[in-house]
């Protein structure tokens, strides 16, 4: 806890530093912010290429646009912003359905074996399948924030923050959000059925 406190506190000393052109102390901010970056993208991506390639972006754009940067909040707040709207950016220009067998080969799940905890695993991965192809189907702005609140355990005031918005807006939105959510996949598990009794 005390190494996040410090690392919060070192952090404008950095911002100004880079801004004077020490490329050292972004390559500090860089290292502080990549792993936890990177993972938040891997849950938005699904695809540890993608999130690789995303996370690069997003230090990228930050780099060039770091005199943009408001302060009025965390610079990690204000660098995933820049990487999730990248990442949304990406998957609309790729719009690729991902069926659930899919995501079973993807996941290496598709060996047949009678151990337990493997189906298990598969139940697992079925459901989070079933979950990523439901949000699949939701307009940007559901999709946005449940990713947020759901996949990143985001708080409130961070998603107002990342979506500038504020938090009366996310909470109605999340729960129009999660609504629709509970019918996509209602919708796709109806079809599941259908598909197979055919």
């Amino acid at each position: 806890m005390a190494l996040e406190q410090d690392r919060h506190t070192d952090e404008p000393r950095l911002i100004d530093r880079a801004l004077k052109g020490d490329r050292s102390a972004f390559t500090e901010l860089v290292r502080q912010n990549q792993e936890r970056l990177f993972a938040s993208m891997l849950q938005v991506t699904g695809s540890p290429e993608e999130a690789e390639e995303v996370t690069q972006d997003a230090f990228i754009r930050a780099f060039t646009k770091l005199d943009t940067f408001q302060r009025n909040s965390q610079f990690f707040t204000w660098l995933y912003r820049i990487a999730f709207n990248g990442a949304l950016t990406r998957r609309r220009k790729k719009r690729a359905r991902v069926s659930l067998d899919q995501i079973r080969e993807d996941n290496g799940l598709e060996i047949a074996d009678d151990n337990d905890a493997v189906d298990e695993e598969m139940l697992r991965a079925e459901r989070v399948g079933l979950v990523r192809s439901a949000i699949e189907t939701l307009t940007e702005e559901h999709r946005r924030i449940l990713i947020l609140r759901e996949m990143e355990d985001f708080a409130y005031e961070e998603i107002a923050d990342v979506l500038e918005i504020s938090i009366g807006t996310v909470r109605s939105r999340l729960s129009r959000a999660r609504g629709q959510l509970k019918k996509a996949i209602e919708t796709i598990e109806r079809q599941s059925v259908t598909e197979d009794e055919s």
